[in-house]
């Protein structure tokens, strides 16, 4: 098994094209084809993280936060990150980061925020753009089928809970190859009829390598007409936070506690009591300050997140309670997240949950 192997399977998870354009996500250290003794698995990848992973034989550390962001010109270990990737370049350790990407993931980070919370009905809070595109492709009536079945076999035609989804429309097409065609049908030099099935179908935009190359390999023709285009379309499974609702309304009190019991913490900044129940909330792991109009539109009672500045507390105008937990705890069980799913694939080397904290955040 190789680190190639862990990441392939991480991504499906994960995509990287869904990341952000500021982030940095992917194997930021090492040799994709190096084989793997075990995983680290972590929030945030320390000096302290690189010396559990050669303690616990770990080769490849799968961080959530990416410790290379901005450019690196030197590496002299004049701060924690050149320390950092010194000491895993030196002791042969990988490391990859997820970051956005899982971010954006519908069954990534703000997601595991629902399950812990026991939050129910759950929905992407603010969807990302151009994640959707249509493919449009002509197909010999004969062909049609069989190249349809073989998109579908790769994820293309899958629109929210639906699969195999296409629009077809019957045509007649005209083409006439030159001398250095060879066409399936017709004959060089004439001018060719022939009865075709125009089909659509959406795709998210990960996948576009892939369903490109498999309808050139079920294609029938020498040159295959087909279009893409990227939708307006809101793709209700790709983006970043979730919405949700409570099983029991709560007064905010009784709110506050079952968040404290739940995200672990016992310290929360929050915008002033609201004078209703709380049933629906809105959730983003980390710097979620940008989504509060996102939460107070889809009408969230409560919004939790971190790294709320002091005047954006008066946005709440009391329509929403805001619920700031900080930014090391709404993202704490993003690792546990990461290892169950791991497990899940892979059982013929350790994959280990680090047991060291990453907040630098100290509270007296």
């Amino acid at each position: 098994m190789n680190i190639k192997d862990i990441t392939d399977y991480l991504e499906k998870l994960a995509p990287l094209s869904y990341a952000e354009d500021f982030d940095n996500v992917g194997l930021l250290v090492g040799d994709k084809y190096s084989e793997v003794s075990g995983v680290l698995v972590t929030l945030d990848t320390l000096e302290e993280t690189v010396d559990e992973a050669i303690e616990k034989k770990c080769n490849l550390i799968i961080s959530f936060h990416p410790i290379i962001f901005g450019g690196l010109k030197k590496f002299n270990g004049s701060n924690y990150v050149e320390r950092v990737v010194m000491k895993a370049i030196k002791n042969d350790i990988a490391i990859y980061a997820t970051h956005t990407a899982l971010d954006n993931s519908f069954y990534g980070v703000s997601a595991k925020m629902c399950e812990v919370l026991k939050l129910k009905n759950k929905s992407v809070l603010l969807p990302q753009k151009g994640t959707l595109k249509k493919l449009v492709t002509y197909v010999p009536v004969k062909a049609a089928k069989t190249v349809r079945k073989m998109l579908f076999d790769v994820g293309a035609g899958a629109v929210g809970n639906y699969n195999e989804c296409s629009f077809n429309v019957k045509g007649t097409s005209t083409f006439q190859g030159n001398a250095e065609a060879n066409p399936v049908i017709g004959t060089r030099g004439v001018t060719s009829e022939e009865k075709e099935i125009q089909i659509s179908l959406t795709f998210p935009k990960h996948l576009e390598p892939k369903i490109i190359q498999t309808l050139h390999t079920a294609h029938p023709y020498e040159e295959v007409a087909y279009e893409v285009t990227t939708l307006e379309n809101k793709n209700q499974h790709i983006g970043i936070g979730m919405i949700g609702t409570l099983e029991t309304p709560m007064e905010t009190e009784k709110f506050l506690d079952h968040v404290k019991i739940y995200m672990n913490t016992e310290c929360i900044r929050h915008s002033a009591p609201l004078k209703k129940p709380i049933e629906r909330v809105a959730v983003l792991g980390g710097s979620g300050s940008f989504g509060l109009s996102a939460a107070i539109a889809q009408q969230a009672d409560a919004y939790i997140t971190a790294d709320f500045k002091y005047h954006e507390f008066y946005k709440a105008e009391g329509k929403i309670l805001i619920t700031d937990i900080g930014h090391y705890e709404s993202e704490q069980f993003t690792k546990n997240l990461l290892v169950d799913y791991l497990k899940e694939k892979f059982r013929n080397f350790a994959i280990i949950l680090s047991k060291k904290s990453t907040n630098p955040i100290y509270y007296s």
